[in-house]
């Protein structure tokens, strides 16, 4: 198993890329080509101890930006560390992708380089985030801004073969996000979408609310990417705040100091399930291959975890399923008509 990563993506690249790789190899065994400038990357493995023959360089000589267009990126920076990256899946020299860079640019290089899936009209981002009875899926949690309900139908199917296949799940439970659970409630594309899945042979429990999704209600969360991104920047803003509202508390008060001692534990449970780190990035599905895209802010311990999410996706062959899925649950003259749309 060989991964790229775009050791140049990323708040604190290459840096934390470099020992995210490192901690992986040395975990997992499977080798990361690490893209990007040469000279700098042989300066951060400098005088680091790791199994030389699992990590190996491939120059870039460009990145791409956190605030340019991506259509700029795309177009004028062919040499762009991510761009390398997808190219080395695209020929097979590698098997996965990981970046933590521009996410606009590492998707639309995504579909541009490998292609969409066959009969898979929008890719999406599958975000892994907690709930009181396990993780679940949100989906699509910021590639598309605007969806239309045969979009929504496969993210749903591309969210249950992701369910099955990473979290062994033999039935998973799929929720339509919106307003109210009675099914007049929505707007038209959640109206028309919540009859797609109904008709649909899926493990279908109807819309779901804001207030029901960390109950742990339902495997896979369907939203467009617009509600889905929002959903997520807003419960990753406010898991930390609760946790520096917690500490503070706790701080200002002797009792809370001495209660501190017997909540530790707890209180690190509770940061460690809410930690983005813990999942480690987010996989775009619905392409020709295996990319998983990582926060911004992501540190060796997200990127560790990202370049091992790449080695299960692939090794488990989730690409596969997923196109299995779409091929076998959607009428072709659906898929046309939702790729004219």
């Amino acid at each position: 198993m060989r991964i790229a990563l775009d050791a140049m993506g990323g708040d604190y690249a290459p840096a934390v890329n470099v020992e995210g790789a490192i901690e992986a190899v040395i975990e997992h065994g499977f080798e990361v080509i690490l893209v990007g400038n040469q000279e700098i990357l042989k300066g951060e493995l400098e005088a680091k101890n790791y199994p030389r023959p699992l990590i190996s360089i491939r120059h870039s000589s460009e990145v791409a930006g956190m605030d340019e267009s991506t259509i700029t990126a795309l177009r004028k920076k062919k040499d762009s560390s991510i761009r390398v990256a997808v190219n080395l899946v695209k020929s097979g020299e590698a098997d996965a992708v990981v970046s933590a860079g521009h996410s606009g640019v590492a998707m639309a290089t995504a579909l541009f380089v490998l292609g969409a899936l066959p009969g898979v009209a929008r890719p999406a981002i599958a975000a892994t985030m907690p709930t009181l009875k396990g993780p679940f899926i949100l989906i699509d949690a910021g590639a598309n801004v605007d969806s239309k309900p045969l979009h929504l139908l496969q993210f749903a199917l591309m969210g249950d073969a992701y369910v099955k296949a990473i979290f062994q799940r033999e039935d998973p439970r799929v929720g339509l996000l919106g307003i109210g659970e009675e099914d007049i409630k929505g707007n038209e594309l959640t109206k028309e979408t919540f009859k797609l899945l109904k008709e649909s042979d899926i493990n279908f429990i109807g819309n779901i609310e804001g207030k029901d999704v960390f109950t742990g209600i339902a495997d896979v969360v369907v939203c467009d990417g617009f509600i889905g991104n929002i959903t997520l920047k807003i419960s990753e803003g406010l898991a930390d705040v609760i946790t520096k509202m917690l500490k503070r508390e706790i701080a200002d008060k002797t009792t809370g100091r001495l209660g501190y001692l017997f909540l530790k534990s707890a209180l690190r449970n509770f940061r460690k399930k809410t930690d983005y780190a813990e999942y480690g990035g987010a996989p775009l599905l619905g392409i020709n291959g295996t990319c998983i895209i990582g926060h911004g802010r992501s540190t060796a311990k997200a990127i560790k975890n990202a370049l091992r999410l790449a080695s299960e996706f692939s090794s488990k062959r989730v690409a596969e399923m997923i196109a299995g899925e779409i091929n076998e649950r959607i009428p072709q003259s659906m898929t046309r008509k939702g790729k004219g749309a």
